[in-house]
C-alpha cells in the first residue's frame, strides 16, 4: 500500500488568510484531508445529530472579487408546483448506484468524486444511507434509485479567468513552490486547498432505493427504456416497483435527515398492495397535492449539488501551474486506488 504524505491530512491556520466554513463560490477547500469521509462535513445523506449546519468544511479566501464572476440565479416562476428535480437511476451494480446518487457532484481531476464520500464507509453505514438492509449491499443485485429534490439556494461562478487576482498570502505561497518538489505543493494544499468551490445547490431531497434481481430488472429496465415513464400506466408502474417484483423496497430517505419529513414520507406515501403496505416515492408521481406539500416542507437544509474546480487560475506562472496540476493528479490517483 503506498503511503500518502501526512502535509496532506494536517490541517493549519494559514497566515493572514481567511479560514471558515462558509459554503461559498470561489472559496476554496482541500478535499485530501477528508478524502472517503466528506459526508461528515457536507450533509448529503442523513446524519444522527440534531445541529443544523449544511457545510463545515475548512474554507479558504484565496481568490479576491469573486463577486464580479457569480451568474445570476434565475428567478424562481409564480405558478411552479414543485422547484425541484424527480427522477430514475437504473443501477446495474452497487458502483453504478453510489455514482447515480452522487451524480451532481464533480470534482475536477477526480475520475470517481463519489468515492470522496463513500471510500470511508463500512457496509453496515453504507445500508443505513441507502436505505436498504446490509445483505443487499454485497452479492448480484440491480438497484433503482428514486429521488425528489427540492432546490432552495443556487450559487454558480463563471469559469476565473487566467488574471484573476489572489491574496498577497496565497501569492506569496506560490512564490515557495519550487518546480520538482511535490513537499512544497503538499504544503501548500495543506494552507491554501486544492479545490474552490465553482458552484453548489442546497435544499433537501427524498429518496428511495429499490432492489431487483439481475432478470426481473433487465425486464423493466427495457420496458421503460422502450416506452419512457410517462406512457406507462401508473398502475403498471406500481407493480414493477412493488414487492411483487422487487427483492427489497428501500425506505424512504431524507437527505438531512429531518424526522418531520421522514414521518410525513412514511405516512403519506404508503401504498396499500393487497393485505400489506409498503412506502413508495412513485406515489408522488401524478399527485399535485402531495408535490404541493412537499415543496413546504422541503427546506434549505442539505447539499444537493457541489461542483469543486482546482486552484490553477492562482498560478500564473505557466510552468508552475502545470507542476502543481501534475502534482494534484497523482495524489488524486493515490487517493483514489488506495481507498
Amino acid at each position: 500500500m503506498v503511503r500518502l504524505p501526512v502535509l496532506l491530512l494536517a490541517v493549519a491556520l494559514c497566515r493572514a488568510a481567511t479560514l471558515d466554513s462558509e459554503l461559498g463560490v470561489g472559496k476554496s477547500i482541500n478535499i485530501f484531508m477528508r478524502y472517503g469521509y466528506l459526508s461528515i462535513c457536507m450533509r448529503v445523506v442523513p446524519r444522527n445529530d440534531t445541529d443544523g449546519w449544511v457545510f463545515r468544511e475548512p474554507t479558504v479566501s484565496v481568490f479576491q472579487d469573486t463577486e464580479r464572476f457569480v451568474v445570476a440565479p434565475k428567478p424562481r416562476q409564480a405558478k411552479t408546483l414543485f422547484d425541484g428535480d424527480f427522477h430514475m437511476e437504473f443501477c446495474d451494480n452497487l458502483k453504478q448506484l453510489l455514482q447515480a446518487y452522487f451524480r451532481d457532484f464533480s470534482f475536477e481531476r477526480l475520475e470517481r468524486p463519489w468515492r470522496a464520500f463513500t471510500a470511508g464507509w463500512p457496509t453496515d453505514i453504507m445500508a443505513r444511507n441507502l436505505g436498504i438492509n446490509s445483505s443487499f449491499i454485497n452479492g448480484d443485485h440491480c438497484y433503482v434509485l428514486v429521488r425528489v429534490s427540492r432546490f432552495r439556494e443556487t450559487a454558480k461562478l463563471k469559469d476565473l479567468p487566467p488574471n484573476i487576482v489572489v491574496e498577497d498570502v496565497v501569492n506569496e505561497a506560490i512564490e515557495e513552490i519550487k518546480i520538482g518538489d511535490t513537499v512544497s505543493v503538499a504544503d501548500f494544499i495543506r494552507k491554501y486547498g486544492s479545490h474552490y468551490i465553482a458552484s453548489y445547490i442546497t435544499g433537501n431531497s427524498l429518496y428511495q432505493v429499490f432492489v431487483f434481481s439481475r432478470g426481473v430488472y433487465s425486464r423493466i429496465k427495457e420496458r421503460v427504456k422502450s416506452r419512457g415513464v410517462s406512457d406507462i400506466p401508473t398502475s403498471e408502474m406500481s407493480n414493477y416497483f412493488s414487492p411483487l417484483f422487487a427483492e427489497h423496497v428501500g425506505t424512504i430517505k431524507v437527505a438531512s435527515g429531518n424526522k418531520t419529513v421522514e414521518s410525513w414520507a412514511m405516512k403519506r406515501l404508503r401504498v396499500h398492495y393487497y393485505i400489506f403496505s409498503y412506502p413508495s416515492l412513485l406515489k408522488l408521481h401524478g399527485e399535485p397535492t402531495l408535490l404541493r406539500n412537499l415543496d413546504t416542507l422541503l427546506g434549505n437544509e442539505a447539499l444537493l449539488q457541489l461542483e469543486l474546480k482546482t486552484l490553477s487560475p492562482a498560478f500564473k506562472d505557466t510552468k508552475k501551474r502545470k507542476w502543481f496540476e501534475e502534482v494534484i493528479d497523482n495524489y488524486l490517483k493515490l487517493w483514489e486506488s488506495n481507498m
